[in-house]
């Protein structure tokens, strides 16, 4: 029975058979009628994406492109570049590489294929050193490691490679770092993001710049996943900023300069002015000084003088006292003589005074006019500051506010001690009338002595003779006793003035040195106010040379691997270190059961 089941079923398959294996040639008849495309393919475009690792210290070590046509017209192709093997990426078709010339045949829309390089330099030298706990530790070390971990990543021109992508490519350096791990991630200038578990810390380095990043974490049992770096064109376009705000403030500041300098400048002649008058003060307060000088030196002749005609008059008094039986014609003309050399005296004291009062006249109204000069114009504490900020040399502006109130203060005590100044005048008249007036009187007296010494009454007339010998004697007394008050007060006056003077010496110097710190700062202010003219114009200048040097959106991109080829739209380059992970723990596969074949299958059934 068993037998005859196997024929029956052995015999229903001859009958099948025929039929599956006539479906079988049909099948393998149709694929071998379809036939790949003839003649020269074209397409419209090109893209490189280039593949490199690195070592964990980031010396190159792999590297490999992957190149993506968009075809236009399927057919053969060329492509070029140095490459050591290349392999089909879209489908099964053989390629040919032939030196550096590379032949396919594009099917799709789409073609893609990788080409394998040796020895080719980017762009960019990627320099990564590790340190813990302060000291540098090669990367081979590091795994399971804990402690305090430093990584220094240093970007710069690759003089090998080409310069255009480093001129015209962004960096995008990325680090993940596990969060079981890693603790207190510190990274400046970097963006620090959340990435599941995990903290992404990326810096960007922009064309042509050689930068240095900084990371720094506390780590315990060390891995570490590949650092990744994306190197794009910049090609994002930058619009210019409205500036109009900024060029209008910039305009305001200009003018304001204009204004500072203008402003230094009225200073700088005003200052001019002042060490003119200060100058002519100096000169007057010397004549002044002279002068004052001059009297206190007379002053002592003076009293002794008047001394004199003071002990004269009281001994003429007191003889005259004595009665006229005692004296004789004789005596009367000496008492004449007397009387016309006491009056000699006092007109040449007054003579003296005179002069000296035309002299200290003089002194005095030229110290009076050289001191009005000062300007009394009051600089706020407000201006001052002004001045200070204004950018002006910091030592010329405080020789200015130096000078400036030394001017003030001088400009002060002159009017504490002006009235002092002006009344000496009107006492040196007072004083020269009251000596002309003695003198006259003593002259007069000599006079009718002299008359009327033959026909007087000697009684009556020594009577009147003592009478006003005695009230002349108390007069001059008093005249005396002012006469030595008067030179005491000149005394003083002169000391004194030796300090009002010297300090006239010292602000002349100041002065000076006032009126070339005002020059100079006059000088730095025109600079100022140049440099600053054509500030808006030249911040608009600075901001077009920014956008030129960062927008790069007019880039057009060359290909990585050879310079003949052609259509390059993109050319971008993904780049990786090595990275720092225990291995894998190998775990047993299990045995795969060997696929059968029909017959298997078909002997199954029995």
């Amino acid at each position: 029975m068993r037998l005859k089941r196997i024929t029956a079923l052995f015999m229903s398959t001859m009958l099948v058979l025929p039929t599956f294996l006539v479906s079988a040639e049909a099948d393998d008849g149709s694929a071998s009628e379809e036939k790949a495309p003839q003649g020269k393919g074209t397409y419209s475009g090109k893209s490189e994406v280039v593949y490199a690792t690195l070592s964990r210290s980031g010396d190159p070590k792999d590297m490999y492109v992957v190149n993506n046509f968009t075809v236009d017209k399927p057919g053969k192709m060329t492509d070029h570049g140095p490459y050591t093997s290349v392999e089909n990426l879209t489908d099964m078709t053989d390629m040919e590489k032939k030196d550096d010339r590379v032949t396919f045949t594009a099917k799709e829309d789409e073609f893609y294929y990788q080409g394998n390089l040796d020895g080719k330099p980017l762009p960019w030298n990627i320099d990564v050193t590790y340190k813990l706990d302060g000291k540098e530790i090669p990367p081979e070390k590091l795994l399971g490691k804990d402690g305090d971990l430093e990584i220094e990543i240093n970007t710069s021109k690759n003089d090998k490679g080409d310069e255009s992508f480093f001129n015209n490519y962004l960096l995008q350096i990325s680090l993940t770092f596990d969060s079981a791990n890693y603790k207190n991630i510190e990274a400046e200038d970097a963006t620090v993001a959340n990435a599941g578990k995990n903290r992404q810390v990326t810096f960007t380095a922009i064309p042509e710049k050689e930068e240095s990043f900084m990371v720094n974490a506390q780590v315990s049992d060390l891995e570490m996943e590949p650092i990744e770096i994306a190197a794009t064109p910049s090609s994002i376009p930058i619009e210019e900023p409205d500036t109009e705000e900024m060029k209008s403030e910039m305009q305001s500041l200009s003018d304001a300069t204009a204004e500072v300098n203008r402003g230094v400048g009225e200073l700088k002649n005003g200052m001019a002015e002042l060490n003119t008058g200060v100058a002519q003060l100096y000169d007057g307060s010397a004549q002044y000084k002279n002068g004052i000088m001059e009297l206190n030196n007379g002053s002592g002749e003076l009293v002794d003088g008047s001394s004199s005609i003071k002990a004269a008059l009281q001994q003429m008094s007191e003889s005259v006292s004595g009665g006229s039986g005692d004296m004789n014609m004789s005596q009367f003309q000496q008492l004449e003589e007397g009387l016309r050399q006491i009056a000699g005296g006092l007109n040449e004291a007054e003579a003296g005074l005179t002069t000296l009062k035309d002299n200290y006249n003089q002194a005095y109204q030229a110290l009076d006019q050289t001191i009005a000069a000062i300007p009394e114009q009051n600089v706020s504490e407000e201006e001052i500051q002004a001045l200070y900020e204004s950018g002006a040399d910091q030592e010329t502006v405080d020789k200015l506010v130096a000078n400036y109130e030394a001017a003030q203060t001088t400009k002060q005590t002159y009017a504490g001690v002006k009235e002092a100044f002006a009344a000496v005048d009107p006492t040196l008249s007072q004083v020269s009338g009251s000596l002309t007036e003695m003198s006259g009187s003593l002259s007069t007296m000599a006079d009718e002595l002299s008359s009327s010494m033959e026909n007087m009454d000697i009684d009556e007339s020594m009577n009147q003779l003592q009478q006003g010998l005695e009230k002349l004697s108390a007069n001059y007394n008093n005249f005396h006793s002012g006469l030595t008050d008067y030179t005491g007060g000149v005394q003083q006056l002169a000391g004194s003035y030796e300090e009002v003077h010297g300090g006239i010496a010292g602000l002349t110097g100041g002065t000076d040195e006032l009126e070339n710190g005002a020059a100079e700062l006059h000088n730095g202010t025109a600079e100022l106010a140049e440099s600053t003219s054509s500030l808006p114009d030249e911040l608009q200048q600075e901001i077009d040379e920014m956008i030129n040097q960062y927008d790069k959106s007019d880039f057009d991109p060359e290909s990585f691997v050879s310079s003949e080829n052609e259509k390059v739209d993109n050319v971008q380059f993904v780049i990786k270190t090595e990275s720092i992970k225990k291995p894998d723990e190998e775990k047993e596969e299990p045995e795969k059961e060997e696929e059968k074949n029909f017959w298997d299958r078909l002997m199954d059934l029995f």
